[in-house]
């Protein structure tokens, strides 16, 4: 018995997907103008392919950054944001809190410590924590414009604003 198989050559054309003509890099970063770390925009990350049709969202491709794979799987998520046209990491500024401030806090709890320490007890203050008061109380209160610090803490020798039990 002989068979014959037919055999037919079709050739189909796949027109280019939205994301390949629209977003050839596939991987972007853009600026996410709702969040701003240190007055900078933070990255927004996106994979185009992930999206059957375009979101409503999505930015034009020249005004996001293209990745390469290895950059898009290199990426890091705290602090990124876009500056100067490039993802970098910025670090936020600390505040500085002013000698004056940390005067004022220390102070109260060291009142705090040597009431529940001395004065409840009816006990005379020992004379290191006398002298560790009036210094934040001078610092405090503005009397002392040259310390650049806060004075040594009476209890072992600890900084001021050190927890003591």
């Amino acid at each position: 018995m002989t068979a014959t198989v037919s055999t037919s050559t079709s050739t189909s054309r796949t027109e280019p997907t939205w994301q390949e003509t629209d977003y050839p890099a596939g991987y972007y970063a853009y600026s996410n103008n709702t969040e701003l770390l240190d007055g900078y925009p933070r990255v927004g990350w996106v994979d185009v392919s992930i999206f059957s049709a375009k979101p409503d969202w999505l930015p034009n491709a020249a005004s996001m950054i293209p990745l390469t794979e290895d950059q898009w799987n290199a990426r890091q998520f705290v602090n990124q944001v876009i500056k100067d046209g490039q993802v970098v990491t910025e670090t936020p500024d600390v505040p500085v809190i002013p000698l004056k401030t940390q005067a004022s806090s220390a102070l109260s709890t060291a009142r705090t410590y040597v009431y529940n320490n001395y004065g409840i007890l009816n006990e005379s203050t020992p004379d290191n924590w006398v002298t560790y008061l009036k210094a934040l109380m001078a610092i405090a209160n503005g009397t002392d414009t040259t310390s650049q610090a806060l004075p040594v803490h009476p209890a072992d020798g600890l900084t001021a604003g050190t927890a003591v039990s």
